[in-house]
């Protein structure tokens, strides 16, 4: 059972390989497409995708295969910060809820249930209509959006792992209610927060990009994939590839997250 455990599956297999080409198109991306994502031509606009544009060009003949990888970094940029915030913020509110009595955990759950109450991209809708738009605002957005959701499990987590045999032990010892929270409580809950972010920064991406659509994230014509769709939803009858393919890359990045982290978290369960 555990060496199948181990086994790579082909879908893994797939996934590590496009998480290899976003992580080279974030940090290197002139050596995965070597043009200028800004550089514009006009004789070449509204190519559709050939030997010399893969990807095809948009209304200023800019390649939309480079500006699609160099906004990897963008987007990626974006998603972990907002999954940074959005953990963080979860941290704080589950580990309040789960250690600190049962007025702190209801005081904290009821004010969970009144964020849970807005749908998460309306929670971010709002918080952008109260301080502006802008990459930043959207990010910070999103991370607050996803906060409520994380607070929840690693709150679940907390009492669980508060009642095992281990953590009663440390308290029949005379351990202090910190003493145990750091030596025993919060390093077995870190598991599952390894999942959380990886699923998290599928989601986080997705949202921001759906914010940067609406016009209330990154705009044109930042090479970032929400905002390329928001450009090429003028030209989608006539240039499908404009949109196609930022789309596409959405995605698969959505996807690769998915399944990278359910195999993550399928490989720490059967450690």
């Amino acid at each position: 059972m555990h060496d199948r455990a181990r086994r790579f599956t082909a879908p893994e297999v797939v996934a590590g390989a496009a998480a290899l080409f976003f992580v080279l198109a974030a940090v290197v991306p002139q050596w995965v497409a070597p043009g200028n994502p800004l550089g514009i031509n006009p004789l070449s606009a509204f190519q559709p995708p050939s030997f010399a544009h893969g990807f095809g060009t948009d209304e200023s003949g800019r390649d939309i295969y480079t500006r699609v990888v160099h906004g990897t970094g963008s987007s990626l940029l974006i998603g972990a910060a907002a999954t940074a915030i959005g953990l963080g913020l979860g941290i704080v509110l589950g580990t309040l809820a789960g250690m600190f009595g049962p007025v702190v955990d209801f005081t904290v759950n009821r004010v969970l249930e009144v964020l849970f109450a807005f749908p998460g991209l309306l929670l971010a809708l709002l918080f952008i209509l109260v301080f502006g738009p802008g990459v930043i605002t959207a990010t910070i957005a999103v991370g607050l959006s996803t906060a409520p959701g994380y607070a929840r499990i690693i709150r679940a987590q907390l009492i669980a792992v508060r009642r095992s045999a281990y953590v009663e032990a440390a308290t029949v010892q005379g351990l202090g209610r910190t003493q145990i929270l750091l030596r025993h409580i919060l390093p077995n809950t870190l598991a599952p927060l390894f999942v959380l972010a990886t699923l998290g920064v599928g989601q986080a991406i997705v949202w921001a990009a759906t914010l940067s659509y609406l016009g209330l994230g990154a705009e044109p014509p930042t090479a970032e994939w929400g905002a390329m769709l928001s450009a090429g939803r003028t030209y989608i009858t006539s240039a499908w590839w404009m949109s196609f393919f930022p789309g596409l890359f959405i995605v698969l990045i959505a996807v690769t997250a998915t399944v990278l982290g359910r195999s993550l978290d399928r490989r720490l369960r059967h450690a």
